[in-house]
């Protein structure tokens, strides 16, 4: 009988010091993240940002241009994300923070680059950005009207298509 009785009270003793050891490694690592660990910090809030680009003279979507997001602190320039507009010339994203500033620029063949800066108040913001045709070339060696002032000839194209009369021709 006595060992009956060890046995049980060394079986009991046995599951006792189970339930200890697995319940302090579940308590281990809350106590763990209060004293030695880094505390987690939650990534901020985001906004959804969805940009339209169209033509100015009829407001048809320009697809495949590239839509540039440059997030900015103060006047610093914090990276890029290049995003291309789809068939309908939208573009969304939702990895800017709120509160945030960006520099949006839109680059499409045959159009002027667009530029803005815009602040993110709020969980979305939808930008519509007119693309207009490029303008008049404006140069400091010119009259102000597309022509030069200097009677060079440009590069690549000549001013006489024949020979001088001084240079012999290869008989």
């Amino acid at each position: 009988m006595g060992a009956l009785l060890c046995r049980k009270v060394s079986s009991f003793l046995l599951w006792l010091a189970i339930v200890t050891l697995v319940s302090a490694g579940f308590a281990s690592p809350a106590l763990a993240d209060q004293h030695n660990g880094r505390k987690y910090t939650p990534p901020p809030a985001t906004a959804t940002i969805k940009v339209t680009v169209v033509r100015s003279t009829n407001g048809k979507a320009i697809p495949n241009a590239a839509v540039v997001f440059h997030p900015m602190k103060g006047d610093r320039d914090e990276g890029a994300l290049e995003l291309k507009s789809d068939e309908d010339g939208k573009v969304t994203i939702d990895v800017i923070p709120i509160g945030d500033t960006i520099r949006l620029q839109v680059i499409a063949d045959g159009w002027q680059t667009y530029g803005e800066d815009y602040k993110v108040e709020t969980d979305s913001k939808e930008i519509l950005v007119k693309m207009k045709r490029p303008g008049a070339q404006y140069s400091f060696y010119g009259d102000g009207h597309g022509t030069a002032t200097s009677t060079t000839t440009p590069k690549g194209q000549s001013s006489s298509a024949k020979p001088s009369p001084q240079t012999p021709l290869p008989q």
